[in-house]
């Protein structure tokens, strides 16, 4: 096989959730469609590649020149509810069903030891001051039902701490042991939103 092709279907492999197979399917569609879109996907990935960033308040990718991300600037979202999610995945999953109409805040991933992530590698340091300065009530944890999860969760929790915290909360019935939030129906998403527990 072409060492080029090659490169390519190693770039595209290494997506989450995409395999080889997968991965040698979409190369070759692109690179056999006679309609430009492979120049139009590689222009399109450039162009976010340079104009998009995570917001510097709550990590959702936005476009660069607008700083802070549309549900930051959304002054209707500023509720009292702050919802914790692992990424950006988790987001459009919540926005999509509907659920909740607060403001987020990703934290680009869970404390693990098996894959080395630790708390710094966490987008947690600017919650404190966050949650005091848009006067937060509520903080709900949307974070997989797993180990790393509920670490991760405690962990926040710690880092937020007692003095003057908000109320927390988590995502109740319908989220099964070991769930990610992007294989939830939006009606399990919506008894799990409406029938949170305080922690």
């Amino acid at each position: 096989m072409n060492s080029k092709i090659e490169k390519l279907i190693k770039q595209f492999a290494r997506l989450p959730r995409l395999g080889a197979r997968a991965a040698q399917r979409i190369v070759l569609a692109l690179l056999q469609d006679k309609t430009g879109r492979a120049e139009s996907l590689a222009n399109a990935l450039l162009d976010a590649a340079h104009t998009i960033r995570p917001c510097p308040i709550c990590g959702v990718l936005t476009d660069v020149d607008a700083g802070a991300c549309e549900f930051c600037r959304d002054a209707s979202r500023a509720n009292g509810q702050l919802c914790i999610v692992r990424d950006l995945s988790d987001v459009w999953t919540l926005e999509k069903s509907a659920v909740f109409h607060g403001r987020y805040h990703i934290l680009g991933g869970l404390l693990s030891g098996t894959s080395g992530t630790m708390p710094d590698d966490l987008n947690i340091v600017n919650l404190p001051a966050r949650i005091k300065n848009e006067s937060i009530s509520e903080v709900i944890f949307a974070l997989p039902n797993t180990v790393e999860g509920k670490t991760t969760q405690h962990y926040v929790m710690s880092v937020i701490g007692t003095d003057g915290a908000p109320r927390f909360s988590e995502l109740a019935s319908g989220v099964p042991l070991g769930g990610d939030l992007d294989y939830l129906d939006d009606g399990t998403l919506s008894l799990a939103f409406g029938g949170r527990k305080e922690l």
